[in-house]
């Protein structure tokens, strides 16, 4: 009779246990349906997968964000749990628009740092700290960071629905062919990056300054994101940026190493952003022989030595305008010209610093 008990009491216990790991395997199955059904309805990814977050309980087994001005409200899981589009990628991290559910800013940019790029927390924290606190009206703050425990590294900054320069530039429904729009464009990136040389002891620079790096708001306010970004970066990743960098026509010719980066290397960047809006044209480096005087585009370069700068620039600038008005944008642009030119001078002695080129925008757009 005893083992009749006992054999019942076994036979209970595993029909229990059976019992409790199907419903746990239901309970999983179901949460993975429903991501990825989310994933299909939305076309979007959780951010918590970028970071593999274990659950201990239920609660995702997380670290504190450091957060910082514009970031205090701002919850760990909510982050992770939220939505996120990605909208860009690099051989270094992944750039995601967050739809946040329960939060004062409900839409964010995320950005995803991979373990293999990145320099040890111990290096990062200090620097992520100093990034945190650099303000400016034409700068993208970080509002927050978080590092997941393998190594991965998430940068969170407001969004700004207009996108970047580049699509602007490219995709504008004819508002990149306006003058007052365009002259306003540049002297707000020549007054981020003046911040960014100046407002500290050491200056900081950017090191990757170009038109997918500078994002607008509906008023065509220009942020520049991604600076001191690759401070962040182990050597490897660090020189893959400045690799893509040179690929796309932004690298100043003397940049061998991206720990050569300087003031001046920044303006040559600036200055092919100046050209890149006058023209529309991408700055595409298609110049194989590094000989020539010009590190620029053979249409921009030839036009240059031949002395017809004027050519270049796009003729909606000047669509219904009366001649005294033609007169006076044309000069303006001709200013432009001149100096985007000094900035990308192939020596870089010879180019401006960052106070110089602000003055002369603004001299020139008044």
């Amino acid at each position: 009779m005893e083992h009749k008990h006992k054999l019942i009491l076994i036979i209970g216990l595993g029909s229990l246990a059976f019992f409790t790991i199907l419903v746990f395997a239901i309970i999983c199955t179901t949460r993975r349906r429903r991501r990825k059904k989310r994933k299909e309805i939305s076309g979007t990814r959780d951010i918590e997968a970028a970071f593999d977050c274990k659950e201990v309980d239920g609660v995702a087994n997380t670290e504190d964000l450091i957060k910082f001005q514009g970031g205090k409200d701002l919850i760990v899981q909510e982050i992770l749990d939220a939505p996120g589009e990605v909208i860009g990628k690099s051989s270094y991290g992944t750039l995601y628009r967050a739809s946040l559910v329960n939060s004062n800013t409900p839409t964010l940019l995320l950005r995803f740092l991979r373990p293999t790029c990145t320099l040890r927390m111990k290096d990062v924290v200090p620097i992520v700290e100093f990034l945190g606190s650099v303000r400016h009206p034409n700068l993208v703050p970080l509002n927050a960071f978080y590092a997941g425990s393998r190594g991965e590294k998430l940068m969170v900054h407001p969004f700004y629905g207009s996108g970047n320069l580049a699509q602007f530039i490219r995709d504008s429904n004819g508002e990149a062919h306006k003058w007052p729009i365009i002259s306003k464009i540049a002297i707000g990136i020549a007054r981020g990056i003046h911040h960014l040389h100046t407002s500290s002891e050491k200056a900081i620079i950017h090191g990757n300054l170009k038109s997918k790096n500078i994002l607008l708001d509906s008023h065509y306010r220009p942020y520049i994101s991604d600076f001191g970004l690759y401070n962040l970066l182990n050597p490897t990743a660090a020189r893959q940026m400045l690799e893509a960098s040179a690929f796309q026509g932004y690298k100043a010719p003397e940049l061998i190493k991206m720990k050569d980066v300087c003031q001046e290397s920044d303006v040559y960047s600036f200055g092919v952003i100046l050209l890149e809006l006058l023209t529309g044209k991408e700055p595409v480096d298609d110049n194989p022989n590094p000989d020539q005087d010009f590190y620029l585009p053979s249409a921009m370069r030839n036009a240059i030595l031949d002395d017809r700068i004027m050519e270049l620039y796009h003729p909606d600038f000047l669509l219904g305008l009366s001649n005294d008005q033609r007169v006076v944008v044309e000069h303006c642009i001709l200013g432009f010209f001149q100096l985007a030119m000094a900035c990308c001078s192939p020596s870089r002695l010879l180019r401006p610093d960052i106070k110089e080129v602000l003055n002369k925008l603004e001299e020139i757009s008044q």
